[in-house]
């Protein structure tokens, strides 16, 4: 182990020590409440050009194991963590916590004191930074911090999206199965991959849909040549304003009446294909313990958040029913449109990590469907 640093951008340097990939790593330091869960945060593309602050002080402490990637290829940059694991433990365990950091290269520091990191964030909000694996190289640390332009206007859905279109057949596996058993395959939906999850594709498996994954470009010429019964638009990192390829092939599925459900990102972009605006919020929701309120039911629901933009909820226009809105801060979480059978949430149902309580948007998207092909 190194003496490491981590440095920001208004010239703070907080000691630590390095435990990951010896690779120094800019971007916006965000952090997470999430208790358990830090292999599938860690994994998750949403994350790509930030490194998160765990504030829970046990990261590590179960290993990794096959079965909780949410990507085998993109995650976050950096890791943050107040205690390097002294000892790992699980049945599900294959490999430790330290030689997939080492194996992803991630970089990632320890012995740091997270709370007060978490406090400069959440008084200034979210700030750029980068963890430096060796003190030595702090010079060559600040240039590289001094390039980078943070994620405003930054698209990086086209970063993390698939290069080519495959096909998804496996469902949830048996610790979170949602469904006691897999639905018959009854409809053909297309999943813009923004970034996606894989829990979101097992969830979507068992409900009875033929998956097709594709690129975050694809034109919707050639998406609807295809026929599909749906479109899913994923969750996704970066600023949602600058995928414009993304926000014109939206407009054309809203406009021909097809199916559509969007989730963080995707709901975002489908929110701007509808007429409404985002913004970047002052440190944003990452966490699984949000709590959500159905502006219908009254019903409040914990969930599983992730975002560091938001949908204006002055921007929204007489197209737009709000449908949920956070408890913490009273921002807009859910919307359906009124002249299209498409919806949005802007938390992930899909949890991974977090509770399963908003799992039933997903039914609504197989509704939707069925409405419209009956």
């Amino acid at each position: 182990m190194k003496s490491a640093a981590i440095l920001l951008e208004d010239g703070t340097i907080i000691p630590a020590i390095s435990i990951g990939s010896e690779s120094i790593t800019v971007g916006e330091i965000v952090f997470n409440t999430s208790m358990t869960g830090y292999q599938e945060i860690i994994t998750d593309p949403s994350y790509n050009r930030q490194i998160i602050t765990f504030t829970h002080p046990h990261i590590g402490n179960t290993g990794v194991n096959i079965d909780d990637y949410e990507s085998n290829k993109h995650g976050c940059s950096g890791i943050i963590m107040r205690n390097k694991p002294a000892l790992e433990s699980s049945w599900r365990r294959d490999r430790s916590f330290i030689e997939f950091l080492k194996d992803k290269s991630i970089s990632a520091v320890c012995s740091v004191d997270t709370r007060h990191l978490t406090s400069i964030i959440r008084e200034k909000g979210s700030i750029n930074g980068c963890i430096v694996p060796d003190i030595k190289n702090i010079d060559k640390a600040k240039s590289l911090l001094s390039e980078f332009p943070g994620l405003n206007n930054l698209d990086l859905a086209i970063k993390v999206t698939t290069d080519d279109k495959y096909s998804w057949s496996e469902g949830t596996h048996e610790l979170i199965k949602i469904r006691d058993n897999i639905e018959e395959k009854r409809f053909n939906v297309y999943v813009y991959d923004y970034g996606i999850k894989k829990n979101i594709l097992r969830i979507l498996y068992n409900l009875g849909c033929d998956i097709t994954v594709v690129p975050a470009n694809l034109s919707y010429d050639e998406l609807i040549k295809n026929k599909p019964d749906g479109v899913f638009l994923s969750n996704g990192p970066g600023d949602p304003s600058a995928c414009d390829y993304a926000i014109s092939n939206i407009k054309m599925l809203l406009e021909n009446q097809i199916p559509v459900f969007g989730i963080c990102l995707g709901f975002q972009l489908m929110c701007l294909a509808s007429g409404a605006k985002t913004y970047k919020m002052k440190f944003g929701h990452h966490g699984a313990n949000h709590p959500v309120i159905d502006i219908d039911t009254k019903k409040v629901s914990i969930t599983s958040q992730n975002h560091g933009f938001a949908v204006d909820i002055h921007s929204l226009t007489d197209n737009h029913t709000i449908t949920h809105k956070s408890l913490f801060d009273q921002s807009l979480q859910g919307v359906a449109l009124v002249d299209s059978p498409a919806y949005g949430f802007q938390g992930h149902p899909e949890a991974s990590p977090g509770p399963q309580d908003i799992y039933n948007l997903f039914d609504k998207f197989i509704e939707n469907m069925r409405k419209t092909h009956a």
